[in-house]
């Protein structure tokens, strides 16, 4: 038997198998508003034959956003536009997660096609970023973020349990917190990023300060029976790894302890001189040793859209979840083609049963 087709069971949701559709990007939302795209996009990927089906980040604020393009659900008109991606989803036989966000110092740029660039703040589609320290990105996000006051970091903080609120009421059965790559949350714990000197910047403690509280203030708001999890970036690939993997591993002993109940491991994306090692799965050994160090299911994304290469993740034990991303852009029947790929029994039915009936049957 596959492992990569077992089941998986998280708190009181099970997931047909570990295939998971990683948040990715779709950039056409309007005003924060989603529409007939998302519905398609992610209806699509659940019928292929994923477990878990992730929306994409999604902005707990205005200012929160990528781009002007971004999806947003920090008011009930905005959430509500979310239901029919619920339901295409569900039906199709996945579990329907959301990952909720704030963009910090990278907020505020142009669409990848348009630029990928930050918006001056004088244009009518710009606005003003925000940050841990009024530090740029650099490269092609210049722009300089006002640092948080004591107040925006208590006003986020709402905004993100608010989010939470709204995810749950329209039916979002899995919630992921974007901890990672250069993101309003990561940017508290990077050096490269923060440099307070009050009681959110210095010490590692300090620096993971804003996620706990985070972390803490939407636990109180979402069930104890739906899955919690964080993505979060544990390494920079910046010369420093060893150091900022040990932090990290402490943090996410933490996380877990605060209520998370599973990890998305990825990169920081803190700095744009990091030298990423890019290869098929190069982040599943890292993955594996936050799994064994902080005693966490972990799932991870980069390199795992080969299905041989998705099955030793799990048979190793790197992995409990899979996180298949652009191959799944590629192919919305994914799950479909690597059941068959692995010779599982009857890999048709991997499929809704409306497709699998047509399949085996000729």
């Amino acid at each position: 038997m596959s492992a990569l087709f077992q089941p998986f069971t998280l708190k009181n949701i099970s997931l047909r198998n570990r295939i998971a559709v990683p948040p990715m990007c779709q950039y056409s939302a309007t005003d924060g508003l989603v529409n007939e795209w998302h519905v398609a996009n992610y209806t699509g990927m659940a019928r292929g034959g994923a477990g878990l089906v992730i929306v994409e980040a999604t902005a707990v604020s205005p200012e929160g956003r990528i781009t002007p393009g971004c999806a947003g659900i920090w008011n009930d008109q905005l959430a509500e536009a979310f239901v029919p991606v619920v339901r295409g989803i569900k039906a199709n036989g996945a579990v329907p997660g959301i990952q909720i966000a704030h963009a910090g110092r990278k907020a505020s740029a142009n669409r990848p096609w348009e630029g990928d660039d930050h918006i001056p703040n004088e244009a009518a589609n710009g606005w003003q970023t925000i940050a841990p320290s009024a530090i740029p990105f650099g490269a092609h996000l210049p722009k300089v973020p006002e640092a948080m006051s004591l107040q925006d970091i208590e006003r986020v903080k709402a905004d993100f349990v608010a989010a939470a609120r709204r995810a749950l009421a329209v039916g979002f059965e899995w919630l992921e917190l974007h901890f990672a790559h250069g993101y309003l949350a990561q940017s508290f714990f990077s050096p490269h990023a923060n440099q307070r000197t009050d009681a959110y910047g210095g010490s590692a403690d300090n620096r993971g300060r804003f996620l706990l509280e985070t972390l803490a203030a939407v636990r109180e708001v979402w069930p104890e029976h739906l899955p919690l999890t964080i993505r979060f970036g544990v390494i920079e690939f910046d010369g420093n790894d060893e150091q900022t993997m040990a932090e990290s591993i402490d943090l996410t002993r933490r996380f877990k302890a605060s209520g998370m109940d599973m990890m998305s491991v990825s990169m920081g994306f803190n700095t744009p001189t990091a030298q990423i090692p890019w290869a098929p799965a190069f982040m599943g050994p890292i993955a594996k040793r936050v799994r064994d160090e902080a005693s966490v299911p972990v799932s991870s994304a980069w390199g795992f859209g080969e299905p041989h290469i998705a099955e030793k993740a799990v048979e190793d034990g790197q992995l409990d979840l899979v996180m298949v991303g652009k191959a799944h852009l590629a192919n919305p029947h994914w799950a479909y083609h690597a059941a068959r790929e692995l010779k599982v029994e009857r890999p048709s039915w991997v499929l809704p049963a409306p497709y699998a009936h047509w399949l085996e049957r000729y």
